[in-house]
């Protein structure tokens, strides 16, 4: 049986439909939920750092995150962004994924801060614009790549310690370091509320869209954003309320605490001999 043909004015392939306010809203929610269930499986993984103490991990790590800052030589910056890339590697960090959504965005938000530093620092002149005649020198291109570098070498030292260790785990090692118990304590509410709330909008969206016949116009579509922004800002108020008093009722008296004990194995001393060792020779290297 020859299967029907598709109506005058149109083709058998449908065009695919806007999403609207709604749709656009639940499909990035849906993204950001993925990718922190992602970051949670790879913190659980097998990998160089992983099998870390955290303890180690803050402190190595963070050290490297102070030589990124203090160097102010190209080559220890790309060098520092090279074990950046090979910690992520043996870690089980997709070094291409790093590459495009970390770098490649970083450089485009750290770029134009730098670009005025091309212009503006005094110098040796390589080359000038065309149209406007401004003077691009050696020393401005050298200070903003300074910047870009010294950017994402720190971001992704960074990053790593927390896609590679439970935020709990985090959280609870950075009181070797003496940070306030107060400070801990927000980042731990801050990343909970951060998923709590995104849960609750995915769940208002889906209720909402459920509930819609046909087609909201722009001015609908406003009118929900701002009401939905309104009934969160609400259950934020309340939820910090009911959620004090919980754990004031179960015991909590500000410090952090978790089911799990750190425990220093010799291959810990190692890896944090190694990684202050690398941070103090790209200080020192750094400075030359």
């Amino acid at each position: 049986m020859t299967p029907p043909h598709p109506p005058s004015g149109r083709t058998g392939r449908q065009r695919p439909q806007r999403r609207g306010l709604i749709g656009g809203t639940m499909l990035h929610l849906a993204r950001a939920w993925t990718r922190s269930q992602t970051a949670e499986r790879l913190a659980r993984a097998d990998g160089l750092l992983q099998s870390l103490d955290p303890r180690v991990k803050v402190v190595g790590l963070l050290a490297l995150v102070v030589s990124s800052a203090l160097a102010a030589n190209l080559p220890v910056l790309l060098g520092l962004l090279a074990i950046g890339a090979g910690l992520a590697y043996l870690s089980g960090v997709r070094v291409p994924g790093l590459a495009r959504r970390l770098w490649l965005r970083l450089s485009l938000f750290t770029g134009p801060l730098a670009l005025p530093a091309v212009f503006l620092t005094p110098g040796e002149i390589v080359y000038r614009l065309p149209v406007l005649d401004w003077p691009v020198t050696l020393q401005g291109l050298r200070s903003a790549a300074y910047l870009v570098l010294r950017a994402e070498a720190a971001t992704t030292f960074s990053l790593l310690l927390v896609l590679c260790t439970p935020w709990a785990h985090v959280l609870k090692a950075l009181r070797v370091l003496r940070v306030p118990a107060v400070l801990v304590v927000l980042l731990a509410m801050t990343q909970r509320y951060i998923f709590l709330l995104l849960q609750v909008a995915r769940d208002m969206c889906e209720a909402r869209q459920s509930r819609t016949v046909g087609t909201l116009t722009a001015a609908d579509q406003r009118r929900w954003a701002v009401a939905s922004i309104g009934v969160l800002l609400e259950k934020t108020f309340e939820l910090s309320s009911e959620i004090h008093l919980a754990m004031q009722a179960r015991g909590f008296r500000g410090e952090v605490d978790t089911l799990d004990d750190f425990r220093t194995q010799p291959r810990d001393w190692v890896m944090l001999a190694v990684f202050l060792g690398m941070a103090a020779a790209a200080v020192w290297l750094g400075t030359l």
